[in-house]
């Protein structure tokens, strides 16, 4: 009697574990890993990061697998110019990107050699010090580093590699209405809403970027030599707050 009690105790501890677990995952925060550079120098490759399911609401997005349980948007809270968003690739309404968001609904974006335009005006940018990133291959790759000002103040750094790249000329849109433009800050190395990505659905939103609780540089050490792991882990970079 005391072994099938132990066992039944055991597996009701376990449900309410993984009960709670979705509860959280769900409806207040949920991990993410950033897979690629689209994001630097704000976000790197191997930093782990919270995001806010709560901020804009909650959609089908923000359960387990997209389960189609909620219908449009509730207790909807319209993100700002700025944010940093964790989203679903309207592509396939699945794979889990990370971007900023540039254009809010009725707004008119462009690009014109690599300078940024909202509704006709050019948002300023400062020069700041050169930025350097690793490729795989080991070599390092100096891009132009820049301050941005959005239109509701709103500052933060972007990359370039130059104002003549492939996407540095992007002819003007109008945001539809329930969607937003987002665009990485590593201007000439993201598919963003200038190429693939497109307009983001509000639905499609999942939460907004909060802090960094983890990360780690995939190009330092080696997993199998356990000396190098502490060489591995960006001390410096642990609980940033994400802008």
């Amino acid at each position: 009697m005391e072994t099938k009690e132990s066992w039944s105790d055991t597996v009701k501890t376990v449900i309410y574990a993984v009960l709670i677990a979705v509860l959280i995952r769900s409806f207040l925060f949920e991990p993410f890993k950033i897979p690629s550079g689209s994001m630097y120098p704000n976000l790197y490759v191997g930093d782990f990061l919270f995001v806010s399911k709560y901020t804009y609401g909650y959609s089908r997005h923000s359960l387990p697998f997209s389960m189609p349980l909620i219908s449009g948007r509730i207790w909807a809270d319209e993100p700002k110019v700025g944010d940093v968003v964790v989203f679903k690739y309207p592509q396939d309404n699945r794979t889990d990107f990370i971007k900023r968001i540039i254009g809010m609904p009725g707004d008119k974006i462009k690009m014109e050699k690599g300078r940024l335009f909202i509704n006709g005006v050019e948002q300023p940018r400062k020069e700041t010090e050169n930025f350097i990133i690793r490729n795989d291959f080991g070599y390092a790759e100096r891009f132009h580093q820049y301050e941005e000002t959005l239109p509701n103040g709103v500052k933060h750094t972007i990359l370039e590699i130059s104002d003549e790249e492939g996407e540095d000329n992007f002819g003007e849109v109008t945001v539809p209405e329930n969607s937003y433009f987002v665009m990485g800050d590593n201007r000439d190395r993201s598919d963003d809403s200038r190429i693939h990505v497109g307009f983001v659905p509000f639905e499609n939103l999942v939460g907004k970027a909060r802090f960094l609780f983890f990360s780690y540089d995939p190009q330092e050490g080696a997993w199998y030599k356990p000396w190098t792991w502490g060489r591995k882990i960006r001390w410096r970079r642990l609980f940033n707050k994400i802008k």
